[in-house]
């Protein structure tokens, strides 16, 4: 959709550059969300991409939680790697939740085409319930990296940066620089389920376990519901626990991909076929040990 009511786009090299944030002023960069709806408040646009952020970096944040090798290196993801550089990156040793970086990937609503352009940080401040990136980043625990208007920095959980249905922890000016993931959640074993109304739709719930490598069991809901929620498990929850857990939220919601009720029926199937699928490969890997 054409914007024609931006009068100025700058391209952004320093951060400086971004003091002409504002009300009227917004960040572009992969624009599928900027130009997909009426933006008539708007007569500027700060182009991010022109501030040559590298997509993907290794870290040094090794993992020595209990892998053995202490080797496995964590991930920091621009805010503009687009989902195309994400779905293609290799796995780093140790990496056992590699797999799920490409699920979430496919669980965005949208053609390769928009693959290419839109971003990781661009979906996680768009703040959809449906938004793949969020579900992906609050389930491996990434922490958000927040350019404050004021010139500070500010670090929080990828779980609590999303308050709401397309409401999250920005303020007018501030820029989402990136998503760190720790080594520890890549050591991680996953396990992913997503439904939708139809077979191409957009998600109406996305649910992922995470199975720490000290036996601790982290349960992830978007979609679903408004915000992402996080269960979380000294160790893998009986059936019945999980079960009645699940059914505590209070956050569902309906809209046109699925209603709450249902939302929370299917939830708490889909997350008993995840309870079973990590509770069986640590029973395997426990008879090879």
């Amino acid at each position: 959709m054409d914007l024609n009511t931006v009068l100025t786009i700058t391209s952004a090299r320093h951060r400086d550059d971004l003091a002409q944030l504002g009300a009227g002023v917004a960040p572009l960069a992969g624009g599928s969300d900027l130009f997909a709806d009426p933006q008539a408040h708007l007569t500027g646009l700060v182009d991010l991409q022109t501030l040559g952020w590298p997509a993907l970096t290794l870290t040094t944040d090794a993992d020595t939680s209990g892998t053995g090798s202490g080797l496995t290196p964590g991930l920091t993801i621009a805010a503009t790697c687009t989902i195309a550089e994400l779905s293609r990156l290799p796995a780093a040793p140790g990496w056992t939740a590699h797999p799920l970086l490409f699920q979430c990937c496919t669980a965005l609503y949208g053609s390769f085409k928009i693959w290419n352009v839109a971003t990781v940080g661009g979906n996680l401040c768009a703040s959809l319930p449906a938004g793949p990136m969020t579900s992906l980043a609050a389930a491996l625990d990434a922490e958000v990296l927040i350019w404050r208007r004021d010139g500070s920095d500010e670090r929080m959980p990828a779980s609590a940066f999303v308050t709401g249905n397309t409401t999250n922890a920005l303020r007018t000016g501030d820029v989402l620089r990136s998503i760190d993931v720790p080594a520890s959640s890549l050591a991680a074993r996953t396990a992913y389920r997503k439904i939708a109304l139809s077979p191409l739709g957009r998600s109406g719930a996305v649910l992922i376990g995470r199975l720490d490598t000290d036996s601790r069991f982290v349960l992830t809901v978007t979609a679903g519901t408004v915000r992402p929620v996080q269960l979380r498990y000294d160790s893998l929850p009986d059936a019945g626990t999980l079960a009645g857990d699940i059914a505590a939220i209070d956050c569902w919601f309906t809209d046109a991909h699925g209603a709450a009720d249902w939302r929370r029926a299917v939830s708490g199937v889909l997350a008993e076929e995840i309870r079973a699928e990590l509770d069986a490969t640590d029973l395997e890997e426990g008879d090879l040990s």
